[in-house]
């Protein structure tokens, strides 16, 4: 391996510093003394430039880059005559248009495999969850009864293949929309039409020249993120569910001693569901495994990383090796005999640290590649002629091991896979599922509200230590929490998602936790599953008493240690459903600007929610529950109902009503 030079700087910095996993800290300092370098190195080595991290320049022509000041933004103007309102908002739409484009670009590839499984061309996949699909079809109005499931399947593909291409009109799942929030987008002009024409649209408004009004601007920044939550994101989640199988809850391993030192470690990292489907069947299979003992391995042992591993261990159980800022430092144990990996989050620094340890990085998506990273294709119709390869070339690795192992013994059990469909199921059983528990919990006082602590984890913070603080105190504080993505992994190493975590919760929210036997924190799935947070949402409105839009919810979001721009259009569009969001670590835009002001208090009086920034985790439950009470206020339930006994002629009264 190349022995890197480290200066009395890069040593002064404690791993301590850097996360709060101790199996990441211990790889940091293996690494270290290996001579291999981590992001959070590169992070600690690399000032971040200020002006960039302002939003304050603009290279959207050549007659720049223009540089504005952010201490005196409006001291001058763009080569162009452009101000510093019309820069953020253009740089600002530009990350909404790739993140939308990144989570929609994944939910078509979805949609694609749903189709030729539909038409017969694909054999290796099928319908798990005819009820989901069912489900789906009559929730934009599909009609049903009497009909196979082919042709649901048929007419819903048609129906959401408009989600992207359609020119005009609103996208399907606009059907699912509270009513109220549905008027709101129409009189504002935001409700979406294909996910193509709003991000063609957006990317052209910010083109030199065109759109110069940074309120006109947002308005395609909400239209084309909705685009991508109640659109890409919501249809690659619902379809993924048809085919793999809705998610309950089941128990899982997650950190780096799911690793085993004499089994064949197969580590998949990345976001598309199917790669990993097919990576399960291949490693079952019994030549494999005999292969692999041949080698002299005890087996072979399958783990995710990242969002990859989220979807199968809300499906499967599969362990879980660690979240976005650990995918370098796993494989600094030695241990991983393959990494396979599609798109998103993918750092390329990562073929540098398998070098080091002769893992060979293996890439499989043609959107892809990695210069010095082996590529297999990846193909739907023949996804096992991918997988098998990866399999005998992992077993080929152990056999040929030469880098010392060394696994942190860290394990932790968390319990993840709350679909909407299982928590209608959890308060309400199998003949009454209903959020009606959850809302007349809120309205009691018993849960103040419930909170969205999602997303990624950055070099720029300490890894883990604001999504766990957050929680914590928002927990403590009767908030019900949800989780997506990396935040969840690392609730789940500081064992906030089991049910035994209900006695950090507030008195209220743990009576509520102990009666149905379930955590204070709720983990969904991945990152692109936060559509399910919406679904949530628009039942609690649906069911009643909590107001009549989503805006009116005593909720509020958070991605506290974001990365990508995947988060931004996020966080737009639960702002522009209703929510207020709070985002960690920076925020591109520069305080006390017009802009500023239009995404941190105009869009709320205008119907949506609004965007909030913080840094540390107590200020951001400050903020959050500060929203909640304000919500609960409005809604006349600041002062929480007494809490009285209910006898059986009660009940009946109750039922018969």
């Amino acid at each position: 391996m190349d022995i890197k030079k480290k200066s009395d700087k890069d040593k002064e910095i404690p791993v301590q510093d850097f996360t709060t996993c101790d199996a990441t800290q211990q790889m940091i300092t293996k690494g270290r003394l290996d001579g291999v370098d981590t992001a959070f190195d590169r992070a600690a080595n690399m000032k971040a430039c200020p002006i960039g991290a302002d939003s304050a320049c603009c290279k959207h022509c050549f007659m720049g880059p223009c540089r504005l000041n952010a201490k005196d933004p409006y001291g001058k103007v763009g080569v162009c005559g452009a101000t510093i309102d019309t820069i953020m908002a253009r740089n600002f739409a530009r990350m909404v248009a790739s993140g939308a484009a990144a989570h929609t670009d994944h939910g078509m590839s979805m949609l694609d495999l749903f189709r030729e499984v539909v038409n017969g061309k694909i054999k290796d996949y099928s319908i798990k969850d005819t009820q989901k699909l069912e489900a789906v079809a009559q929730s934009i109005g599909i009609e049903t009864e009497g009909r196979s499931a082919k042709e649901i399947a048929v007419e819903l593909y048609e129906a959401l293949e408009s989600t992207y291409t359609a020119v005009e009109g609103e996208i399907p799942f606009a059907k699912r929309v509270p009513p109220k929030t549905l008027e709101t987008w129409r009189k504002h002009g935001v409700v979406p039409r294909g996910a193509m024409r709003e991000i063609m649209e957006i990317m052209h408004r910010t083109h030199m020249g065109v759109d110069q009004d940074y309120t006109n601007i947002t308005k395609q920044c909400s239209r084309t993120a909705l685009a991508d939550g109640w659109g890409g994101s919501m249809v690659a989640t619902e379809i993924s569910d048809i085919l793999f199988g809705t998610p309950s809850p089941v128990s899982i391993e997650v950190n780096m001693g799911v690793l085993k030192e004499d089994q064949v470690n197969i580590i998949i990292h990345g976001h598309e569901p199917n790669l990993f489907e097919s990576m399960i069947e291949s490693v079952n299979e019994p030549t494999f495994i005999e292969a692999a003992k041949a080698a002299g391995a005890k087996g072979i042992n399958l783990a995710g990383m990242c969002c990859s591993g989220a979807e199968v261990l809300v499906r499967h159980g599969i362990p879980h090796a660690g979240n976005f800022m650990s995918t370098e430092a796993v494989l600094i144990t030695g241990a991983v005999d393959i990494m396979a990996v599609d798109v998103q989050c993918i750092k390329q620094g990562l073929v540098k640290v398998a070098e080091c340890y002769g893992t060979p990085l293996i890439t499989t998506n043609p959107r892809c590649r990695i210069e010095g990273a082996t590529h297999i294709e990846f193909n739907d119709h023949e996804p096992k002629k991918s997988t098998d390869e990866i399999v005998i070339k992992a077993i080929s690795r152990f056999k040929n091991r030469k880098a010392k192992v060394q696994i942190p013994q860290n394990v932790n059990i968390g319990v993840h896979g709350f679909s909407h469909e299982y928590i209608n199921y959890m308060l309400g059983g199998s003949f009454r599922g209903s959020y009606r528990p959850l809302n007349d919990n809120i309205i009691n006082g018993r849960i103040r509200g419930v909170a969205g602590v999602v997303g990624c984890t950055n070099p720029r913070v300490k890894q883990d230590h604001v999504h766990i603080e957050l929680v914590k105190e928002l927990i403590k504080n009767d908030v019900l929490v949800l989780q997506t993505g990396c935040s969840q992994i690392a609730l789940a190493k500081a064992g906030l998602t089991t049910p035994e975590a209900a006695h950090l919760a507030g008195p209220g929210l743990r009576e509520v936790c102990e009666t149905v036997g379930m955590p204070p924190v709720l983990g969904l799935g991945s990152c692109v599953d936060n559509s399910r947070i919406l679904i949530a949402a628009s039942e609690m409105v649906r069911i009643g008493g909590l107001g009549d839009s989503i805006a009116d919810l005593p909720v509020a979001g958070c991605a506290p240690e974001y990365m990508s721009e995947k988060a931004i259009s996020i966080g737009h569009y639960f702002v522009a459903s209703g929510v207020y969001t709070v985002f960690g670590v920076t925020f591109p835009i520069v305080q006390g600007t017009r802009f500023h002001k239009h995404l941190f208090e105009e869009l709320e009086t205008m119907g949506f929610g609004k965007w909030g920034f913080a840094i540390e985790p107590q200020e951001i439950a400050r903020l959050m529950i500060n929203h909640i009470d304000k919500k609960r206020q409005a809604l006349g339930l600041d002062k929480g109902r007494e809490r009285v006994l209910v006898d059986m002629q009660d009940r009946r009264a109750i039922d018969a009503a």
